[in-house]
């Protein structure tokens, strides 16, 4: 069932789906396979019993040299006995990596039974890169996957907990329907429907053409539909930014005839529809039906109440109805107070929103840096300088500062023609990395250098505006293009695009973290693809300075309007030739590898963005560093940091390398690379209560297993 348990952040629980409970059901292709009774030579016999035996207790590396060592006498049937024979004992890996090995032998046939058996085990296995790569084998070779491969694909996906996963979940489901033309088990239906509605729903409302074409597929298919997709879709449909309220309508009269009753999350979604639409008459006949309800009204319902009388201008009524919220559950929940002094700001009662905003601060409820945004914003739209001051000044204290408060005292700043104070904040905010500058703060300083009259500043924050490409504002133009013609230039931007010493330095580091390069078909001209993770606060910072450190390269389609502050967590620059040289050492043949030169540009910021973008800091303070490539290429990384006399150990982990500074080793580490490290980070990183040193590393035992001090050989390419 649903269950709207975090309201507040506007996700929907569900219980995992028995989708993986119906696969048994399904039929699947029958591998034809030799017996070894039945092969006529004695020693063909005992060589294929002695693989059966010697290639599970072998990793990749060992595994492809003993299969070369035999190429003279295997054939395609004694491969395909070893992968099965492997399958059978539940050696899936081993049996995947000796299908890999057939593949490129020269006598090799596709074998559709073969390759189906095995993705159906890599799936099983929730192993989804490997089943995808044999899925995708199978219709290179022009055939259609099984309807059980496609089931067990988008289980395993929607089994991981990988960025992403969720999108290649959709297009397998979909391929599924129209490529394969088979009609997927109810549960499989509801399972991924059920994963579309787990986001909060700023996430998930673009999802809402695929939760449709799921809802068609079963109306259409006559399966039943179950009440938790009615209340899914109506909650879907509420998010969107344009509402389809003929559509909801339809939905709610659908479920009615179904015979299910309008549940609190369908009561919600309506309200947060009226809510957008200012409709108070719709929004008072839910409200009595939430009042009606045995469960009481949920918290949201306020604010979204709140909000829908605040669209027709009823200001004093929204803070009525907070009032009565308090009264009934005691205390006001953080949206609230969100909401409440966002629309008093909007409505620029000022001594009302200050009063609530006092009340808020002393509640201790957190975070407060979307209040005082509100807040500063009407004391800058009023022209009250001096009580900006104090919000912004008592804003530093309680809360961590962000561009967005900075901008608005700059403009304050500005607008008061204090031009000596706006100075001093905006070198702050150039300096500070986890602020930084922006188009609207450059456009803010330049034109109060120009009305000052300070020309030679002006053209400074000019060229900085050029070097980043922040569009300069029309109505400055005319006056800075006199300011440069005192020295004979023209307004215009330099066409050519470089990277500094610390981009180029950064680059490398995050690069060998696990940042992406790629080419076109003729590998002249390249394009960085940055991704972070959504749950690391790590990352979460790390993409703010990075996106503002390569603005001036990213692609259009990823650039942020000014006073937005919701930097995408993917995001790439322009395809350019200026990054071969990176593509060419580092990312040569759609993978990472280690360059020979690699200690000419290993330097200690370059290890700072390495361990800030593919590194840990473990609970008792030992630095691990990530990296994915070959046992060649840890070995020259580990003689590097050999040279510079960091003593390290080196550990195998599936397809992963992890570079550990265990003990004294960590704290040289640190004082080489802290320097370079974010300032917003090093607190964290150095508390011993911080979510950056809770990674469970019993797991990654640098005193065991595949451990190499200078080389791992079991790596190969099919790992």
């Amino acid at each position: 069932m649903f269950k709207n348990s975090d309201a507040e952040s506007g996700s929907v629980d569900f219980d995992v789906g028995t989708a993986g409970s119906e696969m048994r059901h399904l039929g699947e292709p029958v591998v034809e396979v030799i017996e070894l009774e039945e092969l006529p030579e004695q020693w063909r016999r005992a060589k294929l019993a002695w693989l059966c035996k010697e290639l599970p207790s072998h990793k990749g590396g060992t595994l492809v040299r003993i299969l070369n060592a035999q190429k003279k006498w295997l054939r395609q049937e004694d491969g395909t006995y070893l992968a099965v024979h492997c399958m059978r004992i539940r050696e899936n890996e081993t049996g995947f990596r000796v299908y890999k090995w057939m593949m490129q032998q020269h006598w090799y046939r596709f074998d559709f039974a073969l390759a189906t058996k095995l993705a159906d085990y890599m799936g099983k296995e929730r192993k989804f890169a490997k089943c995808r790569e044999i899925f995708d084998d199978i219709i290179n070779q022009g055939r259609v996957p099984s309807e059980m491969t496609f089931h067990i694909l988008i289980v395993a996906y929607l089994s991981a907990p990988v960025q992403g996963c969720l999108d290649e979940a959709c297009s397998i489901y979909n391929r599924m329907i129209q490529l394969g033309g088979y009609q997927p088990r109810p549960s499989l239906h509801n399972s991924l429907f059920r994963a579309l509605v787990s986001k909060p729903g700023g996430l998930s409302k673009y999802y809402l053409q695929q939760a449709e074409f799921i809802f068609h597929n079963l109306l259409t298919s006559g399966l039943e539909i179950q009440k938790d997709i009615y209340s899914g879709l109506i909650w879907l449909h509420s998010y969107q930014d344009n509402i389809d309220k003929e559509r909801i309508s339809l939905l709610k009269k659908e479920m009615q005839q179904a015979g299910f009753e309008e549940g609190k999350e369908v009561l919600l979604s309506v309200l947060r529809v009226c809510a957008k639409e200012g409709d108070v008459e719709e929004a008072e006949k839910t409200w009595l039906r939430l009042l009606e309800s045995d469960n009481g009204i949920p918290t949201p319902a306020f604010v979204y109440k709140m909000e829908a009388y605040a669209k027709i201008g009823e200001f004093m009524k929204s803070l009525e109805i907070f009032r009565e919220m308090q009264e009934r559950l005691g205390s006001a929940s953080v949206p609230a107070y969100h909401k409440i002094i966002e629309l008093l700001c909007k409505a620029e009662e000022t001594e009302l929103a200050e009063s609530l905003m006092k009340e808020f601060v002393e509640t201790g409820m957190k975070p407060l840096m979307p209040s005082y945004i509100n807040l500063t914003n009407m004391y800058l739209n009023l022209g009250m300088h001096d009580r900006l001051h104090l919000a912004f000044s008592e804003c530093l204290e309680k809360c961590r500062p962000n561009r967005t408060i900075y901008g608005i005292y700059l403009e304050s700043l500005k607008n008061a023609g204090n031009i000596e104070k706006a100075e001093e904040i905006f070198n702050h905010m150039h300096s500070d990395q986890t602020i930084g500058v922006n188009t609207r703060s450059c456009n803010i300083i330049l034109s109060a250098y120009l009305s000052s009259g300070d020309f030679i500043k002006a053209e400074k924050i000019y060229h900085l505006m050029c070097l980043k490409k922040y569009e300069i504002e029309s109505a400055w133009m005319e006056k800075l293009d006199y300011v440069l013609s005192l020295n004979r230039k023209e307004v215009k931007k330099p066409v050519s695009l470089n990277l500094s010493s610390e981009q180029r330095e950064n680059l490398i580091g995050l690069l060998l973290g696990g940042l992406c390069i790629e080419s076109d078909e003729k590998r002249k001209r390249h394009m960085i693809r940055f991704e972070f993770n959504e749950n690391s606060r790590m990352h979460s910072v790390l993409r703010r300075y990075l996106y503002d450190q390569y603005h001036e390269w990213l692609h259009p389609s990823f650039k942020v309007s000014d006073g937005n502050d919701d930097i995408p967590y993917k995001y790439s620059t322009i395809s350019h030739p200026y990054f071969c040289f990176y593509a060419d050492k580092f990312w040569p043949k759609g993978r990472l590898v280690i360059p020979k030169l690699i200690h000419r540009w290993l330097t200690p910021r370059a290890l700072a963005y390495w361990f800030m973008y593919g590194g840990h800091r473990t609970s008792v303070g030992d630095i691990l560093l990530k990296l994915k490539v070959s046992s060649e290429g840890i070995a020259l990384v580990f003689k590097t940091l050999k040279a510079r006399s960091l003593d390290c150990r080196v550990k195998k982990k599936g397809r992963v390398f992890w570079i550990g500074f265990l003990g004294s080793n960590s704290t040289l580490f640190w004082k080489l690379i802290e320097p370079y490290v974010l300032d917003e980070l090093k607190e964290d990183l150095l508390n011993e209560g911080s979510e950056y040193r809770k990674l469970d590393t019993q797991n990654i035992n640098f005193d065991c297993g595949s451990d190499s001090d200078e080389k791992a050989s079991d790596y190969s390419d099919d790992d």
